[in-house]
């Protein structure tokens, strides 16, 4: 499929003078792929991560199907509902869809927590097509009357991996069943898991599997490289990795909001433009914390895995690792943020003592040996290379840990 271009898709002409507006020419893999299932109508599994162009994959059939069937908004009942498991992801998918839809006579609207509900409640009286919206607030929304979702015709679930992580997955079921039995499902997750894979088969009708981007395909666009060092160094070598200027746009990730906090101010008291984005962060100051990166007016965004699921921000220069993650697939997502759209990009990662673990089982997730930096003056020379070529008793992994019913080990 790599000579497809999106006219060959059968798109109608607004969404093609749309996307020729934005300069795309040629579909992402799964693109080309869900588009035209999704236009016959059929209910679609999707396995991708972010920055395969999920939102497109799904927003452009959507668009056309609700433009095509000519039925006029009305107040409170949409006819297409989006379910997103953050705020900066619905409101991704929103400007997204909203860019898509330009020429089109279709109205949307937004619904998310942490702000006030009244601006989304006299947006859904005037009537929209398109609901795009996280699951708390929709169900209070629900619940109070403002909304229906009895005329909804088409429903997508995304990140379904994120809801479950989330402890969404009940309110998601939820919101399912006020939905109509008769409707076009679509459902995308980057990962599998046993509870979301039995959602997908309660809520999907003979879909089509689409899966693109595995593990491996994204991990080898990035260069990556593991720093050894102990705990109480990783914040000064952190300072001294950022003197480089070609760490321009800069996504560091920590395992706790209090170390992202912590983190962000060390580096603004060092001159490095620096904001944390996690769930304790208000509405207004995650969305300033995004904006100034994206303009470039903040150098280096701090975050957790949880609210970097919604940052898609293109020209990201460099990933980095402050804390590995305990779970090998997450470290697949974060350093997938410096590799958007087929581009190639950095992944550095600081492992202390207690992270080797945690190394060995990224290893084996993505089939390769990550490279070790050994020219920092921090380097933890003396715990290089036991760790990694097995002499001696081995730390059982992390997930053996939890099979074992104990829980892995945590860095200071």
């Amino acid at each position: 499929m790599n000579n497809v271009s999106f006219s060959d898709l059968d798109l109608i002409e607004p969404l093609l003078r749309a996307l020729s507006a934005k300069n795309y020419s040629q579909p992402t893999p799964i693109q080309a792929q869900a588009i035209p299932p999704m236009l016959a109508g059929r209910d679609l599994l999707g396995i991708a991560q972010t920055g395969t162009g999920k939102t497109a994959a799904f927003g452009l059939p959507m668009l056309q199907t609700l433009a095509e069937a000519r039925s006029p908004a009305r107040a409170r009942c949409p006819r297409a509902l989006v379910l997103a498991p953050t705020r900066e992801l619905a409101i991704q998918i929103a400007e997204e869809i909203q860019a898509y839809g330009r020429y089109l006579n279709l109205r949307q609207t937004v619904v998310f927590g942490g702000v006030g509900q009244h601006p989304q409640v006299k947006a859904l009286a005037r009537g929209v097509d398109i609901v795009i919206a996280t699951p708390g607030r929709l169900l209070d929304l629900l619940g109070q009357g403002h909304l229906r979702l009895d005329r909804v015709t088409h429903f997508v679930l995304d990140e379904a991996d994120r809801m479950l992580d989330m402890g969404f997955i009940h309110d998601v079921r939820r919101v399912v069943s006020a939905l109509p039995k008769r409707r076009q499902t679509v459902f995308f997750s980057a990962t599998m898991p046993h509870e979301v894979a039995r959602l997908a088969g309660d809520i999907l009708d003979d879909p089509l599997r689409v899966e693109v981007a595995p593990a491996a395909t994204t991990v080898e666009r990035v260069e990556q490289r593991v720093f050894f060092v102990e705990t109480a160094n990783k914040r000064a070598l952190l300072a001294e990795v950022l003197k480089d200027p070609a760490l321009n746009r800069v996504i560091v990730f920590s395992r706790t909001k209090h170390g992202a906090n912590r983190i962000a101010e060390q580096l603004d008291k060092r001159g490095v433009g620096a904001a944390a984005i996690h769930g304790n962060k208000s509405q207004g100051a995650r969305q300033r914390a995004l904006e100034g990166f994206k303009s470039g007016r903040v150098r280096v965004l701090v975050a957790t895995d949880i609210a970097a699921r919604g940052i898609d921000v293109d020209e990201v220069s460099h990933v980095i690792n402050f804390d590995l993650p305990s779970e090998p697939e997450s470290y697949v997502h974060r350093i997938g943020r410096t590799a958007r759209a087929g581009a190639s990009g950095i992944a550095l990662s600081f492992c202390d003592g207690d992270e080797r673990a945690y190394l060995r089982d990224i290893e084996k997730l993505t089939r390769q040996r990550i490279e070790v930096d050994t020219e920092h003056r921090f380097h933890a020379a003396a715990n290089d290379a036991a760790p990694r070529a097995g002499a001696g008793r081995r730390e059982p992994s992390p997930s053996k840990r939890r099979r074992r019913g104990g829980r892995p080990r945590r860095a200071a």
